[in-house]
Formats: structure tokens, C-alpha cells, sequence
């Protein structure tokens, strides 16, 4: 495991194939342009399933691209991260909501991972969290516990704002299948089983717990745990996540914000500077001493500000 230099990779899924290597890395990677990528290839830094090729290469599911970077300058994160507890085998924590996990586009040594590595050695996360997703962490010291430990999570509970009065409680029990955004990423919610793949079953249970002034403070309690699972549901339920870039009130911000044009009154109709989702439960069973552990982790200082001056 070597600290000291990233190797970036990633393996093609549904959204990437039959994309050019090149066009993938730009639309993809965007803190460098597509001519950019071009000389990253020609110069050896970026292969395809081990090999040096084209950057009109096209992509092929599950195709594995490794970049080898030397001279990334990485955006300022919050490091402020907190262990909750700790023995020999896990580790529970605290992340604050702009903190990337794992080593993805120009973060490295300005993630979770890196991070707890340096301290602890070889770390494995049993669960994840989005950049931008404060909250309760799960992370074993020995690799092998990792399936194990994910299996025993008997419970997992978010805080989140949303725009909207919502509804006392809602069950959403469906799929997650793609957008058809401009953004690749982007998923959406629906209840009946979509007719091609890929998709996903996602299941989330909402809980209101209060409202005021165009806003719901919710509780959602997890069932699955799938990509962007409670922001795509909740958008595509009619109540996007405050400061959602992406699943918020407007998707261009996420545009924005990736090419550094976001603006103050943007800003303003975000209402906060990170998504408003907190993991704040978590409850599993410990691999070795079989004891069922259960954790809180309070609401952040920005998501608790919102609340109080919504009066929500």
C-alpha cells in the first residue's frame, strides 16, 4: 500500500462502454480538458487492462483504467473527522460533510482513507458515505471481517432537509435505474419494476419529523444500501435534499460547481453549502465479541443552523 502516490483506477460499468477512451476520462474526470486526457495517454500515464493505447480506443464493460497522476493540486477538504470508538478489529467514525472517502478525481491524501490509513495501516469501509454525507462510518483493520461485519448491520438511520411538506410517513419500496440526465451518474426512483436494465430494488423508509417555512426535517431509515439511494428517492418523489448539487432544486448547479462557475445567488437557493444528509444511527453486531453495538452521531452545526433559522 503506497501512501505517497495515488494510482487511480477504474473499471467501465453500463455508463461508460462504447464511449472513447478519451471523451470517458473528459467526461468523467473534468478537472482536465479532452486535449488534456490526449497527452495524459500519449505519455504513458493512463493505460487500458495494463496496456498503452489510443485515446480513440472505444470502451468495453468492465474494462480496468489505470492513471498514475505525478502533479495533481488537491481542493481544500474538511480533515476534522472523528472516531466514535475503536478496538483491534473496527474502527466507527465520524465524517464531516465535505470529505471524500476514497481517492477519486483530484483527492487523495485529502480523504478518509488516506487519512485513516496513515494512522492506522490497512483500513477496509463496511459502509459509504457520499463526499459530501456527514455521519456514522463503519471500518474493520481486518480486511476479512469486512463481509461479515456488513451482513450484521441490523440498522441504519439518516437526518435529512427537504424543500417540501412532507407527508407523515412514506414507505418507497422500488428501483433505482438511470436518470436519462445529462449527468451520467444521476439516478431516479421509481415503484414498478422497470422493463430493460439496469436497475436496482431500493427500499427507504421516510419518518417527518418536522416542518416550517417550505422545509421537512426526515428521518429515513435504510433497507438497501444503493447508490445515492435516499437523494434519488426523495427527488424523484417531488422533495429534493437541501444543497443537493445534483437531486437538488436544479441539476445545473451540480454543472456549476464542477467547473467552478457556481454563483452567490445559486448559493443562496441552496440554502447550505453541503447536501443536508447526516448518517446519525448505526447498529450492528461486533464480528468477534457478538455484542450488538449501537451508535448516535448529532447533527452537524451547518444542517443544525438551517433547522433554527427555518424554524423547521
Amino acid at each position: 500500500m503506497d501512501l505517497s502516490r495515488r494510482i487511480i483506477r477504474t473499471s467501465i460499468d453500463w455508463s461508460g462502454a462504447n464511449l472513447l477512451l478519451a471523451d470517458y476520462l473528459a467526461g468523467r474526470f473534468t478537472y482536465r480538458s479532452r486535449d488534456e486526457w490526449c497527452e495524459r495517454i500519449a505519455s504513458g500515464e493512463i493505460t487500458l487492462n495494463g496496456q498503452i493505447v489510443p485515446p480513440e480506443t472505444r470502451l468495453a464493460l468492465h474494462d480496468l483504467i489505470e492513471y498514475r497522476p505525478g502533479d495533481i493540486i488537491e481542493p481544500p477538504a474538511d480533515l476534522d473527522y472523528h472516531i466514535v470508538y475503536e478496538d483491534d478489529m473496527i474502527l466507527v467514525i465520524d465524517k464531516p460533510g465535505n470529505l471524500c472517502m476514497h481517492p477519486a478525481g483530484p483527492f487523495f491524501k485529502h480523504t478518509l482513507w488516506h487519512l485513516l490509513c496513515s494512522k492506522y495501516g490497512n483500513i477496509h469501509f463496511v459502509n459509504r458515505l457520499d463526499r459530501e454525507t456527514s455521519g456514522l462510518l463503519l471500518a474493520v483493520r481486518i480486511p476479512k471481517y469486512a463481509k461479515a461485519l456488513g451482513k450484521s448491520i441490523a440498522a441504519k438511520r439518516y437526518m435529512v432537509i427537504v424543500h417540501g411538506d412532507f407527508p407523515e410517513t412514506f414507505e418507497a419500496d422500488g428501483f433505482l435505474q438511470n436518470a436519462n440526465s445529462i449527468i451520467r451518474k444521476k439516478r431516479r426512483f421509481v415503484s414498478i419494476m422497470p422493463e430493460n436494465p439496469p436497475f436496482e430494488s431500493a427500499k427507504t423508509s421516510f419518518r417527518k419529523i418536522s416542518a416550517a417555512n417550505g422545509l421537512s426535517l426526515l428521518e429515513a431509515t435504510l433497507f438497501t444500501g444503493r447508490m445515492h439511494q435516499i437523494r434519488a428517492t426523495l427527488f424523484s418523489l417531488g422533495y429534493p435534499v437541501a444543497g443537493d448539487k445534483l437531486y437538488g432544486l436544479d441539476e445545473t448547479f451540480y454543472l456549476k460547481q464542477r467547473s467552478g462557475e457556481l454563483q452567490q445567488c445559486d448559493r443562496e437557493k441552496l440554502l447550505i453549502s453541503r447536501q443536508a444528509l447526516h448518517s446519525a444511527y448505526l447498529e450492528f453486531t461486533h464480528p468477534a465479541t457478538m455484542e450488538k453495538l449501537s451508535f448516535t452521531a448529532g447533527m452537524p452545526a451547518e444542517m443544525s443552523q438551517l433547522i433554527t433559522t427555518k424554524g423547521i
